[in-house]
């Protein structure tokens, strides 16, 4: 009689505290496209192969003895007026 008075095991979680089944899918669905758009990625190569990254420090290999490209003083654009 014992065995009859006994309660049943307590849940660790509650019923409704599972994530409802559309989420789920949602989340998969997001890990997939995010794991073919990287094999995709990785299968295409780099954008731009003979780019480089700039160096700490100033060096590198850019060419331009790190001075940030050409001179602004010198183009001609809208706000010239009329070079």
């Amino acid at each position: 009689m014992d065995e009859s008075r006994r309660s049943p095991r307590p849940r660790v979680f509650p019923r409704g505290a599972a994530p409802p089944p559309a989420l789920c899918g949602f989340l998969l669905l997001l890990a997939l496209v995010f794991t073919v758009s990287y094999a995709v990625g990785a299968a295409a190569g780099p954008v731009a192969p003979g780019m480089h990254g700039t160096a700490p420090g100033g060096g590198g290999d850019g060419g331009d003895g790190g001075s940030g490209g050409p001179d602004m003083d010198d183009m001609g654009g809208p706000h010239g007026g009329g070079h």
